[in-house]
């Protein structure tokens, strides 16, 4: 099977289990065209079939509660019950069931290919390095949340970033398109779900975001609330794209290592979130122009043990097989990764 058969095959999944947003899908396939790093974003349903082709000899590791579609763009901040500023993983779509060097392979392929779209300036080997040591240091250790209060003073530069700047971030919520469809009964209870009470008048719009989500309802009620506007946003929930049986999300927030986002639910067919200018993803393009790339990378190797911390029963295979494995095997497996991903999306941007 090639990329636009997977990629037709996944779509008509998709079509079967949920409404589809064409146009959001038509976007999608034009930024999948556009450069390597956001094609391999979009398409977490190939790098399943890539996985099994290209990494047999490291497929067969301890397996945890994984990410599934974890990248550099994956993590962001959000507030714990206490109003303390977190940065994490904040996006568990494709939660599943997996080895636990795919989390891993996945996201320093990731940095491989931002770093050949010059998003950032690391050397390959290095990253890999760096992540792999975070993540060893932190599994060893029990893991620790990211709390921005005392520490991480890198990771609160780079969530203070301009574009994160709440005039810029409810600038751009309100233009947003309004939604001019009828809510059915299960969207209106989830966007209600987390909304402050009293409740006040709200409206709805319709919000294009995210890559590999493209294509799927995704609403936002906006309203204000004693001096300030709120947000809270619903998506469709769907199984992941590993097994296509059913995603883990709830699972992967009740067991992670991490101080989790109050306002996360998964309500029926929607995941519920709230929206604010200090609770979303940091995309590469918002990273300050002074930044510390080589402690972030090791961050994001440590965020990936917290996370599968969560199997614990796993913890002590894994040191063992990380112990058992060559220096290089991380860098080695996103460099073959990376090589079928570009050759996809070479076959993508001519045929499709």
């Amino acid at each position: 099977m090639n990329i636009l058969q997977s990629t037709r095959q996944y779509e008509g999944w998709l079509a079967s289990h949920t409404s589809v947003v064409k146009a959001d899908l038509a976007y999608k396939h034009a930024q999948m065209k556009r450069a390597i790093f956001p094609f391999m974003r979009a398409t977490f349903y190939r790098w399943v079939q890539l996985w099994n082709d290209h990494c047999n000899e490291i497929a067969v590791a301890p397996g945890v509660l994984g990410v599934g579609d974890l990248h550099v763009e994956n993590f962001g901040t959000w507030r714990d019950a206490e109003g303390r500023l977190i940065w994490g993983v904040n996006d568990f779509d494709e939660a599943c069931e997996l080895p636990y060097t795919n989390d891993l392979v996945r996201l320093t392929t990731s940095v491989h290919l931002a770093i050949r779209d010059q998003h950032l300036k690391v050397r390959r080997r290095e990253a890999a390095a760096l992540i792999l040591e975070g993540y060893a240091q932190t599994l060893s250790h029990g893991g620790r949340p990211f709390v921005l209060d005392e520490e991480h003073q890198f990771l609160r530069n780079i969530a203070h970033a301009e574009l994160r700047d709440p005039v810029h971030f409810w600038g751009s919520m309100r233009k947003l398109p309004k939604f001019k469809g009828s809510l059915s009964k299960d969207q209106l209870a989830a966007l209600e779900l987390l909304l402050p009470q009293p409740a006040t008048p709200f409206y709805v719009v319709a919000r294009r975001a995210g890559l590999g989500s493209l294509g799927r309802v995704r609403l936002v009620a906006i309203t204000s609330w004693r001096g300030g506007l709120v947000a809270r946003e619903i998506k469709a929930f769907l199984p992941s794209a590993w097994n296509l049986q059913r995603s883990l999300y709830p699972e992967i927030l009740a067991k992670a290592v991490r101080m989790p986002d109050p306002f996360v639910r998964i309500a029926g067919k929607w995941v519920v979130r709230r929206l604010a200018p200090d609770c979303s993803r940091i995309e590469l393009t918002s990273l300050p122009k002074k930044r510390d790339e080589a402690h972030l990378l090791h961050a994001m190797g440590s965020e990936t043990a917290n996370i599968h911390l969560g199997t614990h029963e796993a913890v002590k295979a894994i040191r063992r097989d990380l112990d058992r494995r060559p220096a290089s095997w991380l860098h080695d497996a996103a460099k073959r990764m990376s090589k079928a991903l570009i050759e996809d999306w070479k076959t993508f941007e001519e045929h499709s």
